[in-house]
């Protein structure tokens, strides 16, 4: 999507989101002549930098109260999501080893 539509889709000022990509925050995909392109799910992301920014105090990385639970709701949520990879990850390991050591045992 390009940045017009972003900023139609988020009701974020394409100045603003210009900012966002200068502080890096967001990043974009140059097309060749040189227009933005963001992905899908830069929507999402933008919601989360208009969620969490108004809740830095100074030049610290001071949270204020009003984002703590935001932010420990998602940690939580990473946390799970690790998991389901690694006993993904452990399950695939241990198909495929099973696989290749009957393979290796058949006649």
């Amino acid at each position: 999507m390009k940045i017009g539509e972003l900023a139609r889709e988020t009701g974020v000022s394409v100045r603003l989101l210009r900012y966002y990509e200068e502080q890096s925050l967001l990043t974009s995909h140059r097309s060749a002549s040189g227009h933005r392109h963001y992905t899908a799910e830069v929507p999402t992301v933008v919601g989360h930098i208009r969620t969490i920014l108004p809740c830095i105090e100074g030049p610290s990385p001071d949270i204020h109260p009003c984002a703590q639970n935001y932010l420990q709701t998602h940690l939580q949520d990473f946390d799970t999501q690790i998991t389901t990879l690694q006993r993904s990850g452990t399950f695939l390991t241990n198909l495929l080893t099973a696989t290749e050591n009957f393979r290796t045992s058949s006649p």
